[in-house]
């Protein structure tokens, strides 16, 4: 060890912290017990503050493949550009639990045998916790499936605080659902859910439901007419309306995703022969401005059954029934990443997140 600590004087320790943020979360644990000197900075804030910094430029695309011809637990596959294909497995929660949503390396999953039970987990670091339940009993009633037609989860990388919503329309018992929009919010600084009511007319397909937006202190949903997007202000609770580009055309066989690009509001339609991709650049103003136009010839096979998952401004990973592709925005090229084998599974793009891998606690 003393011939090694000769060689790591060579390095500053900036250097050294840089080279070991750029490691993933799983890999740190091992990098811990090297030596004395990277135990302390692999485990200051600064090093944290690095490392989800660096992480946040690579999103990836977490898919969750389940065999319907088995009761086995799904398993989730994660694709990441820089390092390929990995699976891993929420058994730590010790419950079977399906994945809502995702944001900033946190996931929030549902329990599948217990309606109203929600958990926060980092599946990278195998940390989870149970939410407290609710004490209004509208958490059960939301129409149509007793389940919330929203669910977002919002994580702050600066505070390391976070927030879980769950949003929908609310079913009186005996009568008919309203136009009564129940939203409930924990705040895990307090470990207490708040609750406010509003009149919302919206409503949103699966993927819009999937696809939630966390950035400016407020979540993001597409609307089912895909004429605006649904805002929900975590600092005042107060829900408001975005208009998407003009350009958006919601003609029968044109279908438009909601995505974060690099910190921005993105907007992407496809139609039968192109992909158009908007970026929100000035959010205040609400300026949308057309970044790309992708030509889908060479995959027009598959163009009825693609749905666009996550982006940056190089790539755009897109998932299949059975395939998760990625398309190089400079340089113009279709790769396939990841292939499910089984013939068994729910359709990849019906259970696909964007995902980042952070050192985020969930306690």
């Amino acid at each position: 060890m003393d011939q090694s600590n000769q060689r790591l004087d060579f390095f500053p320790d900036d250097v050294i912290l840089q080279i070991l943020a750029r490691l993933p979360v799983k890999a740190l644990t091992r990098i811990k017990c090297v030596c004395k000197l990277w135990y302390q900075l692999a485990s200051g804030d600064y090093f944290r503050h690095v490392h989800n910094e660096l992480s946040i430029r690579n999103p990836m695309v977490l898919v969750e493949v389940t065999d319907t011809s088995s009761e086995s637990r799904s398993s989730l596959i994660c694709v990441d550009n820089l390092r390929g294909v990995y699976e891993f497995s929420l058994d730590f929660i010790k419950a079977r639990v399906k994945v809502r949503a995702s944001c900033n390396g946190l996931l929030c999953c549902s329990s599948i045998p217990d309606k109203g039970v929600y958990y926060v987990c980092n599946p990278m670091t195998r940390e989870y916790k149970m939410l407290p339940r609710s004490r209004e009993r509208p958490v059960t009633r939301f129409y149509p499936d007793g389940e919330a037609t929203l669910v977002g989860l919002a994580c702050n990388l600066l505070t390391h605080n976070y927030n879980v919503v769950l949003a929908g329309y609310h079913r009186p018992f005996g009568h008919r659902p309203e136009r009564t929009f129940i939203c409930l919010v924990y705040d895990s600084e307090s470990n207490k859910w708040r609750k406010f009511v509003s009149l919302q007319d919206d409503h949103f397909t699966h993927m819009n439901r999937n696809q939630v937006v966390f950035i400016n202190g407020s979540l993001h949903w597409l609307t089912g007419s895909c004429t605006c997007l649904l805002v929900l202000d975590l600092e005042c609770d107060m829900w408001r309306r975005i208009l998407l580009p003009n350009e958006v055309n919601c003609a029968v066989g044109n279908r438009v995703y909601l995505l974060e690009s690099e910190g921005c509001l993105s907007v992407i339609q496809i139609s039968e022969a192109w992909m158009n991709i908007w970026v929100m650049k000035d959010y205040e103003r609400e300026e949308w401005h057309m970044v790309d136009k992708v030509s889908l010839r060479c995959i027009r096979g598959m163009v009825p059954g693609i749905f666009p998952i996550s982006q940056t401004g190089e790539y755009v990973f897109l998932a299949t029934h059975k395939q998760v592709l990625v398309y190089q925005l400079k340089n113009k090229v279709w790769k396939e990443m990841y292939s499910v084998k089984n013939s068994s599974t729910l359709p990849l793009w019906f259970s696909a997140h964007a995902f980042r891998s952070t050192i985020f606690s969930c306690h």
